[in-house]
Order: structure tokens, then sequence, then C-alpha cells
């Protein structure tokens, strides 16, 4: 689960870290009264949506010309200004595709006076099981340059979840950095700080660039981008109230009203299996036949009737759809319970693009049968290499 930039600085700060004072605004009038609850000269005006690169950012109805998504403002028409741009329009950045996302509210902050930008994030290293703490002196918005030119300048290291976040974890992140004296203590205790946010908040990721020194000798949390593991919310449902559905896709939404693990991909054949590891060859396979899966999902082990009818129509909710393909092993999964909400998916949706399926496992006849007496245009496999095939000729036949 993703949550706002300013969201995530005022938990953040509950944790202690340092990050300047700032305001959310839903309109224009918001983000001028924000501005002057804040000292100045200096705000900074920032688009708030589930995406990065909001600086380098474009406004698609304001032209080829227009500024990003960050702005700094010198004041109050300043603000004013940049929230009128901003408010309601749809900004499209290197991670939100050409659709780009509508920005719906907005985070004034107090500017700071910037000596030098650094990059920290922390993150689940599933490789050793351990939270890793990656730090860099190139901070700011071309990290994924750093990353790809130069990963020397980029550092790593593990803390064990045993021990916690220790006084040489604090001195490693400080050495990284290049900082000394007062910086390096500042450097360690903020770390720290993040660490116990990471731990406590049961996060997937806190990324925060820029980690900024100010010319005043201070150290600031600038921009900050926390996720959190979304198996782990029900021990936080304070969090949970952070959610903005609005910034989610809303099959992806629905989906998980039923517990269904869905992500919409840019094809044109549908998947629906149980088990993360079939979708990804189902997906794979589709793609070696020549065409190309229009999304992932999976109904998991315990799927019911209603759970498969649900997936089938968020499937049909894609106009791109042109066929479908249900690649189902019963181990747990009953293969007549799937056939069952199948069935009543395409009665209940008028199914109107070519449908293959193929079971195999726990009760698999009795499912068989179910789908050949439906009365449905269903055409049956063997297995998946014959899916595969027949989804590809159907839909091409169809076309």
């Amino acid at each position: 689960m993703n949550i706002h930039e300013y969201q995530a600085k005022e938990l953040l700060a509950k944790f202690g870290v340092p990050v300047p004072a700032g305001y959310a605004a839903l309109t224009v009038e918001e983000a001028v009264e924000a501005s002057k609850k804040l000292p100045g000269p200096l705000y900074v005006v920032k688009s708030q949506i589930h995406a990065g690169g909001r600086g380098k950012g474009k406004f698609v109805e304001l032209g080829p010309d227009a500024k990003g998504g960050v702005r700094l403002a010198w004041s109050e028409e300043d603000v004013r200004a940049a929230a009128t741009d901003m408010l309601g329009n749809t900004l499209v950045t290197i991670q939100t595709g050409d659709a780009g996302k509508q920005v719906n509210r907005l985070y004034v902050t107090d500017g700071a006076d910037i000596e030098k930008e650094f990059y920290l994030a922390l993150l689940v290293n599933r490789a050793t099981g351990r939270v890793s703490m990656v730090v860099s002196t190139e901070g700011g918005m071309d990290i994924e340059a750093v990353a790809h030119d130069t990963p020397e300048k980029i550092e790593t290291f593990d803390i064990d979840p045993a021990t916690g976040f220790m006084p040489h974890h604090g001195r490693a992140v400080a050495n990284a950095l290049g900082l000394e004296g007062d910086l390096a203590k500042q450097a360690s205790s903020t770390a720290s700080k993040l660490y116990d946010a990471f731990i406590g908040t049961d996060a997937e990721q806190i990324e925060i660039n820029p980690l900024a020194v100010t010319k005043q000798g201070q150290l600031l949390v600038l921009d900050a981008k926390v996720a959190f593991d979304g198996n782990a919310m029900f021990r936080h449902k304070d969090l949970m109230e952070l959610r903005d559905e609005t910034e989610e896709d809303p099959a992806e939404l629905e989906a998980s009203k039923y517990d269904l693990a869905y992500i919409k991909l840019d094809g044109d054949i549908g998947c629906m299996v149980n088990g993360a590891g079939l979708a990804m060859a189902t997906m794979d396979i589709i793609k070696l036949n020549g065409m190309f899966p229009a999304n992932f999902l999976d109904v998991g082990g315990g799927a019911t009737t209603e759970k498969v009818t649900a997936a089938f129509k968020i499937i049909l909710s894609d106009p791109a759809v042109k066929g479908i393909l249900v690649n189902i092993f019963g181990g747990i999964m009953k293969c007549d319970i799937i056939a069952d909400g199948i069935v009543a998916a395409a009665k209940e949706v008028n199914l109107s693009v070519p449908l293959v399926v193929r079971l195999e496992g726990t009760n698999v006849e009795e499912g068989k049968r179910i789908l050949s007496t439906s009365g449905l245009a269903i055409v049956p496999a063997n297995d998946l290499g014959d899916a595969a095939r027949k989804i590809v000729a159907e839909v091409q036949k169809a076309a």
C-alpha cells in the first residue's frame, strides 16, 4: 500500500525524523492559506500523486512549455498560480505512463537553503531476509541515472533483525555520505529513526530523495516515498486510513475486495490462474505464441464461485481483452468450483470473446463435465501449450 508524500512525512515526523513544515491542500485557497502558516520567503508547491518524477513531469492540459509538478514559490501569488496550474490537471511523469495521473491534492512546504543532496532508502532484501539501507552521495531527481551509469556511487548494507540498528550502522551511513562531526551524528540519528519507522509500520520501502544538508548545517528529509506490506495492514488500522483509493487502478481496487491478486498489463489476452508461478508461466507461453497477456490475475488456492465470477468481471472490464485463457491446477482449489464460477460468470456478463479453459487436478472430470454441458462456447485444452495455441488461434480467428 502506497501513501502520499505529505502523509509519509507526517508519519516519519512521529518517529522523530527531521522534516520541514508543510500542509496538505485540496483547493487553491487551502494552498494559499497553507503558505501563510509557513515562515517563507520560499515555499515549495508539490503535486501529490502516487508516482515519482514529479519535478520533471508535464501537465498535458498546459502545453509543452508548462512547468513540472514541483515548483518553487516566493510569494502567496506564486503559490496561488502554481496551485491553479496543478489542481485538477493531469501530470505525466516517467512513472505514470502516457495516461498520467490527475492531481487532486497538493503539499505546500517550507523551502530549504540546500547545500548538498543525498539519497537514502530502506528496502527488504529478499535474498538475505534483512532490511537493506541503500545510500548515495548523488541524491536528487536523477538517482535512476546514477544507478545505471555510476553504480559504484551507491552503497548498500544489511541490518540483522536480531540486533536491529546499531551504532556502527549509523557510522556506515555517515561515512557513505562523506559527513563528519555534527552532520555525521545527525545522519546516524536520522538513519536510526528511519529504521524504527520501517520496522514499526511494517514498511516495504522508505525512500528519501533528497536527504539534504542545508547551508545552516541541518539534515532534512525533503521528499519521502513510503510503501507498506499490504499483508501486514491488519496490524495497522491507523495506516489503512491513509489509503487513497482514487490513486489506485479501479480494477485492481475491485480485485482487492475479493482478495484477488490482479495487475493490469498492456496485452489482449486475459489470464485467470491459481498460483503466481503458474501465472508467470501462462503469460510467458502466451507471448511465446505471438500475443501478449492483458493482466496477471491469481484467484489463489481457496477461491469460491463468487470469487471466480468477480475475477471474470474484472478481466472483462478491460476493453483491450480480446480473449480469455483460464489455466487452473487444482490442489486445494477444486476444478468443479472453478468450472461453476466460469459458467456463472460467462452467463452473467454475456461473454462475447473467445474463452479457452485448461483444468487439471482435484475434481477435474467433474469440472470438465460442468463446462461441456453448460451450453457455452468454451474451448477445452489438454495442457498449457495446447491452451496457449488455442486462445491465440481463437482470438486471431475472431479478429
